[in-house]
């Protein structure tokens, strides 16, 4: 998908086991900032990952080597001047980071320069976050007269609420190492040996058992809303169902007959 000066590009990697999606986001003249159109298509392209049945996992990059998504496009944001208009795109930016949350399969953030603002709320939507070496990582808005806000709200659940603060509060940027530190990111590599972490991480998904897999992500988004009482029944609920599959089956009948060999 394209449209005016950015493009949004799916290529998919049909395997034996599974499919994999890879999303490139491309406004690298801006670092990737996102603004309403490119929001409005890479929304669209989740929508419709969404709806690949033999989907396993996405990968979620930016082109040009110097940012996942370097924050909103500034030219537009400063042309906000009516609550609205601030409502509007804080809403849009929403929409896509709910796109990522919704998707049936795993979703990885590559993470390669810039990942500030609006793209570490992306990254945060992600399921995982796998960096480069040369990754920097930031909150900038108040620096700009604005709070940060919508997905935001789930880098305590990630870092905590004193390194959050410590973000949002002074738009401090923090670099692959930290990140990794603080939880933020589950992997930093060599910015070479950053496709191939990366691969590691898609090969396992792909090999696991597809309905497994995305019966556990829906468990693991219905852990965030439920007390701890909740969440362990809605496991058993979770595995009560999925037995029904019969896909256990299968993959349990394939080892114990691997071992009897």
């Amino acid at each position: 998908m394209a449209s005016g000066v950015h493009k949004v590009d799916i290529s998919w990697d049909r395997r034996a086991s599974g499919v994999v999606a890879n999303v490139v986001y491309d406004y690298s003249r801006r670092l990737n900032a996102v603004n309403p159109p490119a929001l409005l298509d890479l929304t669209e392209a989740f929508q419709s990952l969404a709806r690949e049945d033999d989907l396993s996992v996405v990968v979620l990059a930016g082109a040009g080597g110097r940012a996942l998504i370097g924050g909103a496009d500034i030219n537009h944001m400063v042309t906000m001047k009516q609550s609205e208009q601030g409502r509007s795109f804080l809403t849009q930016i929403h929409k896509f980071c709910q796109a990522i949350r919704d998707c049936p399969v795993p979703v990885i953030a590559r993470c390669e320069g810039y990942t500030l603002g609006a793209g570490l709320e992306v990254a945060a939507a992600c399921d995982m976050r796998i960096a480069a070496d040369n990754a920097f990582f930031g909150m900038p808005e108040v620096n700009v007269g604005l709070p940060s806000v919508v997905e935001a709200a789930l880098l305590p659940r990630l870092i905590g609420w004193g390194r959050t603060s410590r973000l949002l509060l002074t738009a401090e940027t923090i670099d692959a190492a930290k990140a990794e530190q603080w939880g933020l990111v589950e992997e930093v590599v060599p910015v070479g040996e950053l496709d191939a972490a990366i691969e590691r991480v898609v090969h396992a998904i792909v090999e696991a058992a597809p309905l497994a897999v995305r019966a556990q992500k829906r468990l693991m988004r219905r852990w965030e809303r439920l007390s701890l009482d909740e969440a362990v029944q809605a496991g058993i609920d979770a595995m009560a169902e999925s037995v029904t599959t019969g896909e256990h089956i299968e993959r349990m009948s394939a080892f114990i007959n691997r071992k009897r060999k």
